[in-house]
């Protein structure tokens, strides 16, 4: 079974390529947040797989705390594959004891470079850079699912201290400092589409006036600003003039 959290949508094309590769059944942990209610279960008969991006060298903690509040059963075999920008540190350390207050066999946690999504505070490659940077973690993508459907442990990456202090002291510091909505607004040029609202995992946005507000509860997964059709949405000065990214299919 193949779980994601996705914002722009990296992490849901990873998802599906394993999924299809694996001929998984598919959950979206977006939708699982969007709804809510009560705890949910699952009961897989082939290993578990989750796909995240990295938020500050780790898993999102929206996705860690969706993962505790959830029941497994079936198979305790548990893959991790973390898209990124660049490195995810020390994330595994993390994924491992998470599976063992889980119950879970950890299999191991693979990283896959995709296109930076997070357009608030920086820029997005070009189109043609985008692409070859797609190309290239489909091949990748392919071989981990090669490993899962095997039931085989992803390779082992070594680390460094600088990947356990990122992981560490700085993922603990990035939340506080920097994870919050006050800096998003819309422009004139909002169309009241409501994309942005339905699209938000934490459902944190509510049109007013036609216009989006921001309700404090942000994890900044970028589907706002990323996904605006209209490009109306910034985050303080800091998005201006940044390129949007968002492949994610609703």
């Amino acid at each position: 079974m193949i779980f994601y959290f996705s914002g722009t949508g990296n992490s849901q094309l990873a998802a599906k390529q394993i999924a299809a590769q694996l001929g998984d059944e598919l959950i979206s942990i977006n939708q699982c947040l969007k709804t809510g209610g009560e705890k949910k279960s699952f009961l897989s008969e082939q290993p578990l797989v989750f796909v995240g991006p990295t938020y500050a060298w780790q898993m999102p903690k929206v996705m860690e705390q969706w993962i505790r509040d959830t029941t497994f059963e079936g198979n305790p075999n548990a893959y991790f594959i973390l898209t990124c920008g660049g490195s995810i540190g020390n994330a595994s350390a993390y994924a491992k004891k998470l599976c063992e207050q889980k119950k879970l066999r950890f299999l191991g946690l693979a990283p896959v470079a995709m296109p930076n999504n997070y357009v608030a505070l920086s820029n997005t490659p070009d189109e043609a850079e985008c692409a070859a940077i797609l190309e290239k973690a489909e091949k990748q993508i392919a071989t981990l699912g090669a490993l899962i459907q095997k039931e085989e442990q992803f390779p082992n990456a070594g680390i460094s201290l600088k990947d356990k202090i990122i992981s560490g002291p700085v993922n603990a510091l990035y939340y506080p400092l920097l994870v919050r909505d006050k800096g998003f607004s819309a422009s004139d040029a909002c169309t009241s589409c409501g994309k942005c609202a339905l699209r938000c995992p934490l459902n944190n946005i509510h049109m007013s006036n036609g216009k989006p507000v921001w309700n404090g509860n942000c994890t900044h997964c970028m589907a706002c600003i990323g996904g605006c059709p209209a490009e109306a949405i910034e985050y303080k000065s800091a998005s201006k003039g940044n390129r949007r990214y968002y492949i994610m299919e609703d």
